[in-house]
């Protein structure tokens, strides 16, 4: 009886010693995360605070020293030197119409190779990845060749194609993987109740996919925002210009002083920011769904 007693209360000391030393373990952890987060969000700090500064102010304080006051003239004026109002429209309708389109011929393409189990999905699957890895420089002489004799040339909807291709390559690659798993008791279910291919994809197959095809359409919103080296190759006219490509094409000019690139930098990048902590949660729905399947 001794014995048990004495080793009880050793036994119950035993996690509280684990934890002490867990605690610097995690604290070191908890530091590097900290100082991790602090080096990707200086950037962004150093680029807003020189945003709302002089030009005066910057020359006497340097890119680190804080405004003694808020200066919006800089933000005013790229604002209205590039039109930037009607490149935010061009990427956004670009964008928006891309990740739409992209989503839904990622969901035919995958429903046909996934579920479908068409002959040579598997040589499908590997186009479609090679098609991921190439670089946009190689195609830029052949695409640009067809848009021209297509007459697409220098227009937003040339690009919707190009991109809504690219996208939806990755998407049908992710999209098979998933659908390949799909559980076959909803399809068996519904092929009793008389369901036909496209009923059962858009009553079951889609509303059971819905958070990975929303974390489709954030990637596929936010890389299209982003795109530079197509959009300058295509869209060569001021008034279908993106955002990217005209942040691009004024960082040469001479008349852009540190305050105005830092306040192109930070309007180019808040949209996008923005529709990133919009749909976070559509984000995190998505990958905790895949983590629990």
């Amino acid at each position: 009886m001794t014995l048990t007693a004495n080793r009880a209360p050793a036994e119950q000391r035993t996690p509280a010693k684990a934890e002490k030393r867990a605690n610097p373990l995690r604290f070191v952890i908890l530091a590097a995360l900290l100082a991790l987060l602090l080096i990707v969000i200086a950037p962004l700090l150093i680029i807003a605070i020189n945003a709302v500064k002089s030009p005066a102010d910057y020359a006497s304080g340097g890119p680190l020293s804080l405004p003694p006051r808020l200066y919006w003239d800089g933000i005013v004026d790229f604002w209205n030197r590039v039109d930037f109002g009607m490149k935010l429209w061009n990427s956004f309708i670009t964008s928006f119409t891309v990740a739409v389109l992209g989503v839904l011929l990622s969901i035919l393409n995958a429903y046909a190779l996934g579920i479908g189990k068409v002959k040579g999905r598997v040589w499908f699957l590997v186009f479609f990845l090679v098609a991921n890895l190439l670089p946009q420089e190689v195609l830029v002489y052949p695409l640009y060749f067809l848009s021209k004799e297509a007459g697409l040339y220098d227009s937003l909807i040339s690009i919707v194609i190009i991109f809504t291709v690219i996208q939806a390559a990755f998407g049908t690659y992710l999209l098979t993987s998933v659908y390949q798993e799909f559980p076959t008791e909803l399809l068996d279910a519904a092929d009793v109740d008389g369901a036909g291919k496209l009923r059962t994809l858009w009553s079951v197959v889609v509303p059971v996919s819905r958070p990975t095809l929303g974390v489709l359409f954030t990637f596929f919103f936010i890389w299209t925002w982003n795109e530079f080296f197509l959009p300058l190759v295509f869209l060569v006219s001021n008034d279908n210009q993106t955002v990217p490509v005209a942040l691009g094409v004024l960082q040469g000019d001479r008349l852009m002083d540190a305050t105005m690139t830092s306040a192109s930098g930070l309007i180019g990048i808040l949209p996008a920011m923005l529709f990133f902590l919009i749909f976070q949660r559509t984000l995190t729905r998505g990958i905790t769904a895949g983590a629990i399947k």
